[in-house]
């Protein structure tokens, strides 16, 4: 275990690193900058800022020094949010965007894995065609054109939700609902495929043959066996859903990291951008490591030596 967690930290630091280097030279590579505009500024103007933000010295002086910030969590200022640093910027993005995702995984999951029990356990029955129809759609179309289409009948024409904002529960259930619906047709179809292949084995037949109820054997026998694709699927999911809050986000004008990540793009705010993009390499990475180790506690067989 001990040499698991050491060689995924290891891991962890190299791609972070990696990622850092990338970034930071393509960001630079790009022509403008973040102090360009349409408007002309003054050439005292412009060198008092870049000197202010240190980028008035050699590219390898500014790599190192802000690579060493890093290292020592410390993103520096931000570029174009006057009076904010880059860490009070995703310290106050962090928890919006993590309880948007939070919300919205718990809802893939549910959904999705009680779809796909239902519809294993009924095979071929209308359940099952429902469920795997609405799993196909919701897989199909994009969140943030099922958010757009959520917006007019939920905000509009039944007004359940609000349109925007943060603060409330009432204000995160549509957006999370539009973010984990793709997902949750996934998990449906994962977990039926899972289910189907467990529910033919010789000891779920033994199980049954020892006078249980099918409530029973599918929950003590067959869905341990039967999440093994939705476990590894999670790593890929939570991908998606970080990804897929970006947009949401700027839809539903929720202040998380997403927003200020798509501002930070469009305005060439370097520190930003580069912060955003190391905490969403960390939360992978960690995320993706913790999946690993929960598919060996299902599956005993699994060696996390080998998923190093």
């Amino acid at each position: 275990m001990l040499r698991f967690f050491l060689k995924r930290l290891g891991w962890m630091i190299l791609t972070v690193w990696i990622v850092y280097t990338v970034s930071f030279f393509l960001m630079r590579a790009v022509p403008g900058g973040p102090f360009a505009s349409e408007k002309k500024i003054d050439d005292a103007i412009k060198r008092n800022i870049e000197a202010r933000y240190k980028m008035d010295r050699p590219l390898y002086e500014q790599y190192f020094s802000h690579l060493w910030s890093t290292v020592q969590f410390d993103f520096g200022p931000s570029f174009r949010l006057e009076d904010y640093t880059v860490n009070e910027v995703i310290a106050q993005g962090f928890p919006v965007s993590a309880s948007l995702g939070i919300f919205a995984m718990v809802f893939a999951l549910t959904l999705g894995m009680t779809a796909g029990v239902v519809s294993a356990v009924r095979r071929n029955s209308p359940y099952d065609v429902s469920f795997m129809m609405l799993a196909t759609i919701g897989i199909a179309v994009p969140n943030f054109v099922l958010a757009s289409v959520a917006v007019v009948i939920f905000v509009f024409m039944w007004p359940l939700f609000p349109a925007a904002g943060w603060g409330q529960l009432n204000q995160i259930i549509l957006p999370a609902l539009c973010l984990g619906a793709p997902f949750a047709g996934y998990i449906a179809r994962l977990t039926r495929t899972g289910m189907l292949e467990v529910l033919t084995s010789d000891y779920i037949r033994t199980a049954y043959a020892k006078g249980l109820s099918t409530r029973q054997v599918v929950m003590r026998h067959a869905m341990r066996g039967g999440m093994l694709p939705v476990v590894s699927y999670l790593g890929p999911a939570t991908a998606g859903i970080l990804t897929g809050s970006l947009v949401l986000e700027r839809i539903f004008a929720l202040p998380g990291m997403g927003s200020h990540f798509i501002e930070a793009a469009l305005t060439r705010d370097y520190t930003l951008c580069m912060g955003m993009v190391l905490i969403y390499t960390v939360l992978l990475f960690v995320m993706n490591t913790l999946v690993d180790l929960s598919y060996s506690i299902i599956d005993p067989r699994v060696d996390l030596e080998d998923q190093a």
